[in-house]
């Protein structure tokens, strides 16, 4: 398991000496040894590494990876180039399509948006081939969770973006007034119509964005 090697670690030093890092070292470790995991081992921290700490102006927080064949490359909601998009990431190009004019795209890869600042972040960062959720409850939330509070304390604007739920406990950890949250109903077809579309994050997001002096996130996909 790779580890992180940004300025990241000024979070994560204190965790890797915790016991529950400990148990979960030790538990992906025998997972990948056993079953086929997703994403690759390589790939597990994509999020970290594409999204330094200091580069931070969005958190965009997902549950765990995408267990078929291909699709997971560890950031949320993002699939490799030339994997069939999934329908919740259908639903935020549409919202993107209605809320900014961004054509959709043919692909699902969102390395462009880690890359300026979208820190793609699941909850659970790997997951058993085939069995959603197979790997919650090992020490993942609890890691993860360190990179949000981590987050919080930063006196500089970010914008955090909780679709579902999952995500939406997450707001217990948000404190500060720098940031803002935004909140709504989760992209997936069983929840979407619920208050999803229409909510307008990406705007949202932008205009808080150049509000506070930084430059907004290009959304627009490139097709591939």
């Amino acid at each position: 398991m790779p580890g992180i090697e940004n300025d990241w670690l000024e979070v994560y030093n204190d965790e890797f000496k915790k016991p529950y890092y400990r148990e979960l070292y030790r538990f992906i470790k025998d997972e990948y040894g056993r079953y086929t995991v997703y994403p690759p081992s390589d790939e597990i921290f994509s999020a970290y590494k594409l999204t330094p700490m200091s580069k931070v102006k969005v958190v965009i927080i997902g549950q765990d990876p995408y267990h078929e064949p291909g699709q997971a490359h560890g950031l949320s909601f993002s699939v490799k180039p030339g994997i069939d998009i999934p329908p919740s990431l259908v639903n935020i190009y549409k919202e993107l399509e209605s809320d900014l004019g961004c054509r959709i795209p043919n692909n699902g890869y969102l390395v462009k948006w880690a890359e300026q600042g979208v820190l793609l972040l699941n909850s659970v960062l790997t997951v058993r081939a085939h069995a959603a959720f197979s790997h919650q409850g090992h020490g993942w939330e609890e890691y993860t969770d360190a990179a949000i509070k981590g987050l919080n304390k930063v006196n500089r604007p970010i914008v955090f973006i909780l679709w579902g739920s999952s995500a939406r406990k997450k707001k217990q950890m948000l404190d500060n007034p720098a940031h803002l949250i935004i909140e709504s109903a989760h992209p997936s077809p069983l929840s979407a119509y619920r208050g999803f579309f229409g909510s307008r994050p990406f705007s949202r997001t932008n205009e808080f964005l150049v509000a506070n002096g930084e430059t907004p996130i290009d959304w627009q996909i490139e097709d591939i």
